[in-house]
Formats: C-alpha cells, sequence, structure tokens
C-alpha cells in the first residue's frame, strides 16, 4: 500500500508560514493534484513530502510508515522536476538507468526495466541519444521515464508540463493521465494551470497562501466551490460573482428578484434585511434572450468574443461585469440589450465577508440542490 497521510503540517521561512496546518490523505493509487497560484504554498508541500526540505511541525505518513524526518532514499518515491533534472552528459539510456544504477540493480534487470519505460513514453528510438539532440518535449519523457522505471510506490511530480507549448502540453497530459491510471502509481501532481488540474486529478486540493481551501473531485470543485476564490481561479472564464441584497429569504440585484432554492433560502433567514451577498454562477449556466421575459434581467452588451464553438458575452450588471456563453447562434452587438435568466440550481450562494459558501460541497443541501 502507498496511501499518503499528511497530518497538520506546518513550514515556515522567516515569518511566512508556506505550509499551515495542512492535512491531506491519499489513497492508494490516487492521482492528487495540489493546485494554486504562484507562491501559495503547493511545492513546499511537495519538497516535504519528498524528503527535500524537512517540515517543522506535523506527520508524513507513505504505506502506514512514518518518514517525517527520513532523506528521500529512504521514502520509497520517485519525482519529476519543472526543470527535467536529466543529465547532459549521459545519453538517454544512462539517464533512464541512473536510479536504479544506485539501488545497484544487476544490469538485465536495468535493461528490461529501461526499455519497458521507454516505450511506454514513445522514446525507444531515442535511447542512444544525448539530451541535447531531443526537443524540450521528448526531454520531459525522458524525466517521466526515469521515474517510472524506479517502480516507487509514490510519483511526485512538480509542474512536469510547465516549459512545453500549449499543443504538446495538450498531448502529454492525455498521456501521462493514461500511463499513470495503467501503472496504479500513486501520484501527487503541483501546478497553477487549472485545466490540467480539472484533466488529470482524481481529487484536487486548492491551497491558497499555504492552506487547503478545498479537498474534492474536480466536478465537486468546478459546480460546488467551498470557498469564491476556488470558484473564481477554477473555470476558463472564472465564475462570476456580483452583489445581491438579502430580504427576508429572497435576493435582488436592484429590483430584479433571485429565486434560490429552500436550502439557500433557510441560510439567507441568518441575515438581516439590506445585506450584502455574495453570488456566483458560471458564464455557461445563464442563458440569454433577445426579447424580454418576466424571469429575466434586461443587461447590456459590452463586449462579444465569437470563439467558434460558443460566443462569449461581456455584460454589464449595474457596477459589475459579467461573462455569459451563448450558442454561436445567438446574434447581438456590442450596446444591446439582453435579457438573462439565472437559473436557481446553477447560482452559487457566498458570504460577503468570508468568502464561504452558504452550502458546503460535501452537505446534504448540496445534494439536494444537484437532485
Amino acid at each position: 500500500m502507498a496511501d499518503i497521510v499528511i497530518e497538520n503540517a506546518v513550514k515556515t521561512f522567516g515569518s511566512v508560514r508556506a505550509v499551515d496546518n495542512i492535512s491531506l490523505t491519499i489513497k492508494d493509487g490516487e492521482f492528487v493534484v495540489l493546485l494554486g497560484p504562484s507562491g501559495c504554498g503547493k511545492t513546499t508541500l511537495l519538497r516535504a513530502i519528498a524528503g527535500l526540505g524537512m517540515v517543522d511541525n506535523g506527520r508524513i505518513m507513505i504505506g502506514k510508515k512514518d518518514v517525517t524526518y527520513l532523506p528521500p532514499k529512504s521514502r520509497g518515491i520517485s519525482m519529476v522536476f519543472q526543470s527535467y533534472a536529466i543529465f547532459p552528459h549521459m545519453k538517454v539510456y544512462d539517464n533512464i538507468a541512473f536510479g536504479l544504477k544506485m539501488k545497484r540493480v544487476d544490469k538485465e534487470t536495468i535493461h528490461k526495466k529501461v526499455t519497458r519505460a521507454a516505450e511506454l513514453l514513445h522514446i525507444e528510438s531515442f535511447l542512444d541519444r544525448y539530451p541535447a539532440q531531443m526537443s524540450g518535449g521528448q526531454r520531459q519523457r525522458v524525466a517521466v521515464a526515469r521515474a517510472i522505471a524506479y517502480e516507487a510506490s509514490v510519483l511526485l511530480m512538480d509542474e512536469p508540463l510547465s516549459n512545453l507549448d500549449a499543443l504538446l502540453r495538450l498531448e502529454m497530459r492525455a498521456e501521462l493521465k493514461t500511463l499513470l491510471n495503467n501503472l496504479g502509481t500513486t501520484t501527487i501532481y503541483v501546478t497553477h494551470d487549472q485545466i490540467e488540474a480539472l484533466s488529470m486529478g482524481d481529487r484536487i486540493a486548492v491551497i491558497r497562501d499555504g492552506s487547503v481551501l478545498q479537498y474534492d473531485p474536480p466536478t465537486t470543485l468546478y459546480d460546488h466551490p467551498a470557498d469564491s476564490f476556488v470558484g473564481g481561479f477554477i473555470g476558463n472564464p472564472p465564475m462570476n460573482f456580483f452583489d445581491a441584497t438579502v430580504r427576508g429569504d429572497r435576493a435582488y440585484i436592484d429590483e430584479f428578484p433571485l429565486q434560490p432554492t429552500p436550502e439557500v433560502q433557510a441560510e439567507l433567514q441568518k441575515y438581516n434585511d439590506g445585506d450584502t451577498i455574495l453570488v456566483g454562477i458560471r458564464a455557461e449556466n445563464m442563458e440569454a434572450l433577445n426579447t424580454p421575459a418576466d424571469d429575466a434581467l434586461k443587461v447590456n452588451v459590452q463586449v462579444v468574443e465569437p470563439l467558434g464553438a460558443q460566443n462569449l458575452l461581456t455584460l454589464r450588471i449595474g457596477s459589475d461585469v459579467i461573462k455569459l456563453s451563448t450558442h454561436p447562434d445567438f446574434h447581438t452587438s456590442p450596446g444591446e440589450d439582453v435579457w438573462v435568466r439565472f437559473p436557481s440550481k446553477r447560482i452559487r450562494w457566498f458570504d460577503r465577508s468570508t468568502g464561504k459558501s452558504l452550502l458546503r460541497a460535501d452537505s446534504p443541501q448540496v445534494e439536494a440542490v444537484v437532485q
């Protein structure tokens, strides 16, 4: 078993808490992504798991074994770095074999494992080349092949695709996900790219300022962010946010009434009349109309972006600007008015002062809203 348990991990640099009391459990064979903006602490946490930087407090368990203060070689891990970290003076074969040679594995076994890893990464024809004779994508494959050949119980990956161009990243994402699913290796993957996280991870830990804001499967993160930061960080375009005024168990944009679900109505009653609540909704979850409707809000079109499969409208609601995705056949122009419907089950509600969702992502109320 190669499950990983992180308990109350703390890592400080001077007065900065890079990792602030983080606890996570990664199941055996699971692909978990640590996602967050630059400087949020995700790489610091990964290095602590690898043993490249010890935590100040807390505990790290790998496969039921306490590895908190063990050196990297005693943790049963492989790591793929952002900068590849392959040796320029060694041929590809020797780069892939390096970790196995350090373990003093016999030559026949090394050959079998190197050949298999190279075939899995489609670089078997490059084994006699030097890294300088290869493209960036091919060098990244060498780094992954070296980690796979080592056959560690845990694979740690620190933004391994960030140096590749967009098309190559797309190709490598799909290949990596397929490969690691087939191998069943427990994987922790660090990235600031939310598209990578959503497309690859079984679960995603969204980290900000050293703390985990939400740890859930991709669909839960996207559909039910536990925090307005998560909603704004996940998705392209990100979730729209605007202010609404609470009156009883309803909320209003100016004088237009939004329709909360019964579960949200119960939460809104905890506020005073006149309080401001934060409303979030995805661009694709609103409906645009060219003609007035009683259940739709009149808004002004600022920008129209034809994107092929959709049109992306920039709309002004009072002082707020939001994005709305429409079918490419929907016709409008900047300066015109359209009418927007807000389906009650698609609206997400947040406390304006804390940013926290009124309904927790794992709560029975959320399940009721989904149903």
